[in-house]
């Protein structure tokens, strides 16, 4: 079974945050700790997972990726963790399978 996850690392060192998805969590993160030059995650070596969401299907998991991302906002990433209800209403909101 394949997994669809938005991910959302911090580097302490830079202070910055990163959203991405992945269907393999576990490679996509060597990638970042060991991106080349030119790619963002290069810019830090201290990547940590910050959040991690599952969804059911890839259109759901890049909807909610790209919803992230639109929100331009560190105070609304750190709400991600703080309150786990807004995790459910992006599945609810981006729900494909209705």
């Amino acid at each position: 079974m394949i997994n669809h996850i938005v991910y959302i690392l911090h580097s302490q060192k830079l202070n910055r945050y990163y959203i991405g998805y992945t269907s393999n969590f576990d490679v996509r993160l060597e990638f970042h700790r060991n991106s080349p030059p030119n790619k963002f995650t290069a810019n830090a070596n201290d990547w940590v997972l910050f959040f991690s969401l599952s969804c059911t299907n890839k259109t759901q998991a890049l909807s909610i990726e790209r919803h992230i991302k639109n929100m331009k906002s560190k105070i609304y990433i750190e709400n991600l963790v703080q309150y786990p209800e807004i995790s459910n209403k992006l599945l609810e909101k981006y729900n494909t399978d209705c």
